[in-house]
């Protein structure tokens, strides 16, 4: 069922455009110094929110000691994206000064 849901969410109708509704990024640690809290500490500073990506469901209290599949024997995907993402402002009503405001501020 889901690939049916899938084709139906990627089929646009004529005339609508995409409501952006999520724009997250990820940070490696290797390549800079800010982490995503900082980022976020930051951008709540200028009165702009963002937030960490969701927490994976095997970190939840609810599901602590659950059983859960890792990508490999030292790889937890979604951890790794957890300590390194973040969700920023998006929507299709941002104006292009607002996008230009966000990314300069992470610049």
């Amino acid at each position: 069922m889901s690939n049916i849901l899938a084709g139906v969410g990627r089929a646009q109708l004529e005339g609508t455009y995409s409501n952006r509704w999520l724009t997250a990024l990820t940070s490696d640690p290797d390549k800079v110094s800010v982490t995503p809290y900082e980022l976020i500490d930051a951008l709540e500073a200028e009165n702009i929110e963002a937030r960490p990506v969701w927490k994976p469901l095997h970190l939840q209290p609810l599901f602590e000691g659950c059983k859960f599949d890792r990508h490999t024997e030292d790889d937890v995907v979604s951890e790794r994206l957890f300590v390194g993402g973040l969700c920023l402002p998006s929507g299709s009503n941002m104006t292009v000064e607002e996008q230009e405001r966000v990314i300069g501020l992470i610049q």
